[in-house]
């Protein structure tokens, strides 16, 4: 079964290849002092766990290919900032401090200009409107101590999805100094809330990562909870839980037309079951009597087999990367804590003994975190630990913080914060160091964030 929510007007979501109609890597400068840097070992940011002095980076406007393409190029090295910014790797310098002015990307700079005012890496590029009305955009990125072009690329899209070409961009530049993948071209769906705690509208919306683009994907008719994000990147695919008149009930929502379809009514069940790592499954906790219990759906077959049986409520489960195990909450040892098992189901291990009650685990994309809801004193706190359960860190604290979902490189964690009152809830990410908290600007309160995988 199927049906049209109605608010999928605008176009939600284009692959890279529908969106960039070519791409080249930009040819390596001779010139200067210029050499080439690949075949060689870029220039990294070392990450550390604890505290560390992020790398200075310079990112002049743009240059602008024609006299009107100014403005754009002033965009698109803004929205890198921004990104570089609030990732906490890097410290953007303040234009005020350049010395050069780039006017010529095919020009090697005068890297001495760039050394006087400590930057380490410097990012020039060009916007270029085509006489075919597409928008060209080209980077490069130096090595300013060694004069070295460590990346270049060019892109042509369409001018609406400037925005998302300066993402990419910012993509490419982590990725260089930073050996990782990076995160920014990517989207986070989560439940906009409006009005009074009384009577508060809840609606999915669904956002780029850092808080534009804001589209909303319900009317607020009924109330939406735990939205979650398939894995598989060639169809970007969301399911769901909406509570109507009846039973709740779990749908699988297509970005790309808009589309909906129901998975199931399942009046049993708290959370929004979550994606396997193929995206041809879903696991969940379905409630019977007293205790509920995990059970996994074919999304072709629509068949279901049940993993545990226990007088206990399980719940909260979610897929390793590799999908061969998953976590879950359980209190089938007196107080919720966390547990691992096998995905088809049998002996499960807890792996947190800490103070306090446990909720909410994710697994890392990376598969070496698992990430987690610790309630105790008076705090709620979000926090990571191995998989075997060693290395716990407690991330951050407060009144209300929950709901701990991974970026798609596994670096940073976004979160809900309610500081109680008549106030209401705010996203935030924190990296896993737990350094470097930011607030996520949306329209109104907002809960319940999920990260989609990378676009690109």
């Amino acid at each position: 079964m199927t049906d049209k929510d109605g608010l999928h007007d605008m176009p939600l979501r284009l692959s890279r290849r529908q969106m960039i109609s070519g791409m080249a890597s930009l040819g390596v400068l001779t010139g200067g002092t210029a050499r080439s840097a690949f075949g060689q070992a870029p220039k990294r940011v070392i990450i550390p766990e604890g505290d560390f002095a992020p790398l200075p980076i310079a990112i002049p406007n743009f240059v602008a290919g024609t006299p009107g393409d100014g403005e754009v190029g002033v965009s698109v090295a803004q929205v890198i900032t921004n990104n570089l910014k609030r990732c906490g790797l890097f410290a953007p310098i303040d234009p005020a401090a350049f010395i050069e002015r780039i006017n010529d990307i095919d020009k090697a700079p005068q890297f001495q200009n760039w050394k006087t005012i400590n930057a380490q890496a410097l990012v020039t590029g060009r916007m270029t409107l085509q006489a075919d009305r597409r928008l060209k955009a080209e980077f490069r990125l130096w090595d300013v101590n060694t004069g070295q072009q460590l990346a270049g690329q060019q892109y042509f899209t369409s001018p609406e999805y400037s925005r998302r070409i300066a993402h990419i961009i910012s993509d490419q530049i982590y990725e260089r100094l930073t050996g990782e993948k990076g995160y920014f071209d990517s989207r986070v769906v989560f439940v906009d809330e409006t009005g009074s705690k009384e009577r508060r509208v809840k609606r999915l919306a669904l956002m780029d990562q850092d808080g534009f683009n804001v589209r909303y994907l319900t009317k607020g008719a009924d109330l939406v909870l735990t939205p979650r994000f398939s894995p598989a990147r060639d169809e970007q695919l969301i399911t769901y839980m909406e509570f109507g008149q009846g039973d709740p009930r779990v749908y699988l929502y297509r970005i790309e037309t808009g589309e909906r379809e129901i998975v199931g009514n399942f009046p049993g069940m708290s959370f929004s079951p979550r994606f396997s790592p193929d995206g041809q499954r879903v696991i969940m906790s379905l409630q019977q009597g007293g205790n509920s219990n995990l059970f996994v759906m074919d999304l072709r077959s629509k068949s279901t087999t049940r993993l545990t049986d226990t007088p206990a409520i399980d719940t909260s489960p979610s897929y390793a990367p590799d999908g061969a195990r998953i976590c879950f909450e359980s209190d089938r040892g007196g107080k919720p804590q966390i547990y691992v098992m096998p995905a088809t189901g049998g002996s499960a291990q807890r792996i947190s003994f800490g103070e306090g009650s446990y909720s909410t685990p994710v697994w890392s994309p990376r598969g070496d975190y698992i990430a987690f809801t610790k309630q105790g004193s008076g705090q709620f706190s979000i926090g990571i630990m191995k998989p075997d359960g060693s290395g716990e860190r407690i991330l951050t604290s407060g009144f209300h913080n929950e709901g701990p979902p991974f970026a798609p490189n596994g670096r940073v964690l976004m979160f809900f914060r309610d500081p109680g009152g008549n106030a209401g809830p705010s996203l935030f990410t924190v990296d896993i160091s737990g350094r470097n908290e930011q607030r996520v600007p949306t329209p109104g309160f907002a809960s319940d964030p999920a990260w989609s995988p990378l676009l690109s």
